[in-house]
């Protein structure tokens, strides 16, 4: 969390603990994280900013389609990023 400049984190249910919560308000940042059902203290986070996080792991989940993204076939960092534009742009189309 050093270095965070963010307004939100959105993170999933596993990230609900004590620590993780002090490190994400310690940065400056609201937690938009959902309470596991083990989880005693009860605090609330916005449910719509939430939604928004499912659309961003979709987006990756179909990116990874891609063998060569998901493995990192490309030795330079450049080319590495070249093709992985290239696949961006190709789903922001479809």
């Amino acid at each position: 969390m050093d270095g965070l400049n963010a307004a939100f984190v959105l993170a999933a249910k596993g990230y609900d603990g004590a620590r993780a919560m002090e490190a994400i308000c310690a940065a400056g940042a609201i937690p938009v994280v959902p309470r596991r059902s083990t989880t005693a203290s009860w605090r609330k986070f916005d449910a719509v900013l939430y939604k928004d996080r499912n659309a961003v792991e979709r987006f990756f989940s179909k990116i990874k389609h891609f063998r060569r993204i998901a493995t990192r076939y490309d030795k330079l960092a450049r080319n590495y990023l070249g093709f992985t534009n290239l696949v961006c742009a190709l789903k922001w189309c479809t």
